[in-house]
Formats: structure tokens, C-alpha cells, sequence
């Protein structure tokens, strides 16, 4: 394989190779570096994205890098990259074995990578019966005895959607509650329990969760539960001084260029709308906007 590319694509999910497309499809030399753990690998089905609803996330990436590699000029490489840097004339990527390729433009599409709390249980289930997302998941789990692992107005913005789908919910707050008075009177008004104890673990069947144990010796029966849970970026920010937005995102414009010049981003890493669908989309409109910026260079 060569060195030396047009464009390269750090993270080869949905919104990487959708990105991969677009260039391929307009004969850009691109690079795809992907080590195939999506964060979502656990997760039974996909729901939410059309001509895909209903099929693993597996299925549905193995599909798109078939068909993303049927164009001559897209390469792939399996490997996780540990250092960028800005060199002339474009940036270097280097591989945790020491390869090292470059490019004239970058695209990160990188993901994210949950922080999983220290409760026993939680990461047997994240993805399968704790779930992060109403549009993804929530269908699935609609009038269901349901929990809200969050606190504070995040949990207060969070209960609203969830309400929709079930009226049999309980907020754990996993501590002290941090709902303000008009906020807790309209989790009563509604009947939305709010449970403060510390968790200590979730029992479950493999990773279908029965219910939530709390420190104190209550236990809970839910059959699914949401997680608000932090996160950081899969890849070093610090290396190419990309700013980050308060929420840990990667800050882009509309056009999905970063603060440094020449690197782009799309998906999960720069948005709280992780959806199958939504980083496909950005990964489309982000390869368009790469090509023109190479044409408008060229022309």
C-alpha cells in the first residue's frame, strides 16, 4: 500500500465510510484506518435508519464497507492510529505499529468512547437492555416498567422524551438529587418516582436487565433503563489542537471543518445525536465539502 493520499479517514464506521464513499465515488485517493470496535458492538439491532431498520450494526457496517471498497481509489487499513500531526503540504498519521501515512486533508469520524460507572452489570447491558437513546431504542422498550439513570436538568430535558414512550418510569439519580423545585413538582405531577440511593448493581440475564439494586438494600424491577454517561474522544485532540465545544464534542462549523485548517469531522465525536443515520449523513455531506475544498485547491 502507498503512503502518500488525498484524504484520510480516521474511523471507519458509519460515518467514516460514508464519508469514504463520496470521495471514492469522485476518484479521491483515500485511506480508511479503522481497528473495527465500534462502541455500539453490543447492540442486538439498529432501529431508526431507513432500508436498514431492524438489522444488526454489524450487518449494516460489513454492507457499507463492501460496498465502500468496490471503488478502486478507497484503501482500508486495520489499525488504531496513536498520533496526527500537521506537516507541509498536509498532516502525518502514524499507527500504534509505526506505520506512517499523509495526506492532504483529514476527516475525523473517530467516535467516542463511553465511560462505563462502576456498577457491576452496567457493561454486560450498555447497548442491549441500558440503552442511550429514545430514537434508537425506544420503540423497542415502549410501555415498559423503565428507568432514567441521570440527575439534574440533563435528566429533567432526558424524562421529557422518555415520558412518550413509557409512563412507568423511575429516575435514579445514584446520589443526591439535583432536580430543582419546579422540576421535581413536575416529576410528582406526572408520578415519575425519583430513587437518590447510591446503585451497587444491576441484575440482569444476559445483559436483559431485571432490576436495579441500590446500596442501601432496595431493589428495583425495570426492564430497561437509560444512561446519561460521559465520555471522551477516541482520538488525541491535543495533537492537532482542535477545539473542543463545553460538552466535550469536537467543535465544527456548518461545513464540518474544525479549528484547524485541512481537518474535518463528522459523527459521533462531534455531536450528541448518535444515530446510525445521522453519522451517515454527516459522513456523506462531509466527504462533498472535502472534495470540493481538493477541487477548488486544484482547479
Amino acid at each position: 500500500m502507498e503512503n502518500n493520499f488525498d484524504v484520510i479517514i480516521i474511523g471507519g464506521s458509519y460515518a467514516g465510510l460514508s464519508a469514504g464513499m463520496a470521495l471514492g465515488r469522485s476518484l479521491r485517493n483515500i485511506l480508511i484506518i479503522d481497528s473495527g470496535k465500534p462502541c455500539n458492538r453490543q447492540t442486538p439491532h439498529s432501529h431508526n435508519f431507513l432500508t436498514q431498520d431492524g438489522r444488526t450494526p454489524k450487518e449494516i457496517s460489513e454492507i457499507a464497507k463492501d460496498q465502500v471498497l468496490k471503488y478502486e481509489t478507497v484503501n482500508f487499513f486495520d489499525g488504531i492510529v496513536t498520533r496526527t500531526s500537521k506537516k507541509s503540504g498536509g498532516f502525518e498519521v502514524e499507527t500504534e505499529n509505526g506505520e506512517k501515512f499523509s495526506a492532504k486533508k483529514l476527516i475525523l469520524a473517530s467516535g467516542v468512547k463511553d465511560q462505563i460507572p462502576d456498577i457491576e452489570g452496567f457493561s454486560e447491558c450498555w447497548g442491549i437492555s441500558v440503552i442511550h437513546c429514545p430514537y434508537c431504542h425506544g420503540y423497542e422498550v415502549k410501555g415498559k416498567k423503565t428507568g432514567i439513570l441521570s440527575n439534574g436538568d440533563l435528566a429533567f430535558e432526558f424524562s421529557k422524551l422518555v415520558f412518550n414512550l413509557s409512563k412507568d418510569l423511575t429516575l435514579f439519580t445514584n446520589g443526591e438529587c439535583t432536580l430543582n423545585k419546579e422540576q421535581t413538582e413536575k416529576f410528582n405531577q406526572n408520578k415519575i418516582n425519583i430513587v437518590e440511593g447510591e446503585i451497587q448493581k444491576i441484575v440482569h440475564e444476559n445483559g436483559n436487565i431485571r432490576k436495579v439494586v441500590l446500596k442501601d438494600g432496595r431493589e428495583i424491577e425495570v426492564e430497561a433503563l437509560y444512561a446519561k454517561i460521559p465520555f471522551e474522544q477516541n482520538i488525541n485532540t491535543e495533537d492537532l489542537q482542535l477545539e473542543l465545544t463545553e460538552h466535550g464534542f469536537i467543535k465544527t462549523d456548518h461545513f464540518h471543518t474544525t479549528s484547524t485548517e485541512g481537518v474535518f469531522a463528522c459523527g459521533d465525536n462531534t455531536t450528541m445525536m448518535r444515530s446510525v443515520a445521522n453519522a451517515v449523513a454527516q459522513g456523506n455531506f462531509t466527504g462533498a465539502i472535502v472534495n470540493r475544498e481538493l477541487s477548488d485547491e486544484k482547479f
